[in-house]
């Protein structure tokens, strides 16, 4: 007789965030943060309050300690990085339930942020920094 391995309950949401991209998996468990295989507190080591930004949709729909999140991030910066985990967990918080989807949109979390950086162009040091003029 062969039992059925029930498969893991898992939601995913991609979030993305200036060069940083995020993808975010929600397990269900007791609120364990795991951000390229390392715990929250050491991968964000030099910026703190960088915590705040990331767990904010969870507090926004009170499920902070109703999924464990493995997060896979690549590119741009910390504080790039902290946007699109944000934005990656409150996609895939409406994966879990599309009630979710009020409270997360009037939040502000549902919504890319289009900044990026300007690019370099040519005969110039950077997107709007000339060299020096010399008249003479």
């Amino acid at each position: 007789m062969t039992t059925a391995i029930k498969p893991i309950e898992q939601y995913c949401g991609t979030g993305r965030r200036k060069t940083s991209v995020a993808r975010v998996y929600l397990r269900p468990g007791k609120g364990k943060f795991t951000i390229n295989d390392l715990p929250l507190n050491k991968y964000f080591v030099e910026h703190p309050g960088v915590e705040n930004i990331i767990k904010s949709p969870l507090k926004e729909t009170h499920t902070l300690t109703k999924y464990d999140i493995l997060v896979r991030v690549a590119g741009g910066g910390t504080l790039g990085q902290a946007g699109a985990i944000r934005h990656g967990i409150a996609r895939a918080l409406l994966e879990v339930n599309p009630a979710f989807r009020m409270v997360l949109k009037k939040a502000g979390f549902l919504t890319r942020d289009p900044r990026m950086s300007e690019r370099k162009k040519y005969g110039q040091k950077k997107a709007r920094k000339r060299f020096q003029f010399s008249k003479r």
